[in-house]
């Protein structure tokens, strides 16, 4: 499992971001506070204080760079 920090301060934002990380079969979770939510749901991540950053958790063994070069733009 790898964890970063990403920002998802729009709507655009927010959709883009889902629209990367479900082309993936990993899981991923975003974490806020004591809130653990599935990153692909987009109505998840709105129920979410997205004025802070968000750590986002990524369950891969393999394939984490790839994952993390496409998410470069959220991240902080």
């Amino acid at each position: 499992m790898k964890t970063v920090k990403i920002s998802l301060n729009s709507i655009d934002k927010v959709k883009s971001f889902v629209n990367e990380i479900t082309k993936y079969d990993y899981d991923f979770d975003l974490v806020s506070g004591r809130y653990v939510i599935d990153a692909k749901s987009i109505m998840g991540i709105f129920s979410l204080d997205l004025s802070k950053p968000i750590d986002l958790n990524i369950h891969a063994e393999d394939g984490v760079d790839e994952v993390l070069n496409v998410l470069k733009p959220y991240m902080i």
